[in-house]
């Protein structure tokens, strides 16, 4: 099948939005696609914020998404807008890094007054590194994402089966993509 990158923006290490996504990521995984999970908290603060191009993560992560046949971009949504954490990677990719990707945009935040996030904070930005496919993207609130004491997640059932429909989709768009051209003009 295909490799899916699954990308967490969160700053957070115990993360409701990266928990969410590696639970996803099973899902994709039981469809049998290859998901490589990208925490971007873990890629080194000065690399990121320096604008380090070559710095070794950077170039690392670079290649995540080039080899990347769809991408899957969680993020925790702040004032209205994806972690700056997430913009500081997106900003350092190429500029069409996206180019013959399926894309799944997926955000949580804690009040619905953030659902418009994904499609006017960031889907643009994906949709400007050339993605080929953008699928319609969930957004899904704190409040319906539990963590038990063993550190089982647990949706809350009708955000679960949202999301489920969503990652199916996001899997059937992949099944069914064709041999596109990447920024090589080569196909994939």
């Amino acid at each position: 099948m295909s490799t899916v990158l699954s990308v967490s923006g969160s700053p957070s290490a115990t993360s409701r939005t990266a928990r969410l996504l590696r639970h996803l990521d099973d899902r994709l995984i039981a469809q049998g696609h290859e998901v490589i999970p990208l925490d971007v908290r873990t890629i080194p603060a000065e690399a990121l914020l320096g604008a380090d191009f070559r710095h070794p993560a950077i170039v690392e992560a670079t290649a995540l998404f080039e080899r990347a046949d769809g991408v899957v971009i969680g993020t925790p949504v702040y004032k209205a807008a994806y972690s700056g954490l997430l913009k500081s990677l997106l900003d350092l990719l190429p500029q069409y890094a996206l180019v013959g990707k399926t894309v799944l945009p997926l955000a949580t935040g804690g009040t619905t007054a953030h659902v418009l996030a994904i499609d006017y904070a960031l889907r643009p930005v994906l949709s400007s590194m050339g993605a080929a496919h953008i699928v319609q993207g969930w957004f899904t609130l704190d409040k319906d994402i539990t963590v038990g004491d063993d550190r089982t997640l647990t949706v809350a059932q009708g955000p679960a089966e949202a999301l489920a429909q969503v990652v199916d989709q996001f899997s059937e768009a992949l099944g069914s993509r064709t041999a596109l051209p990447t920024a090589t003009g080569r196909a994939a």
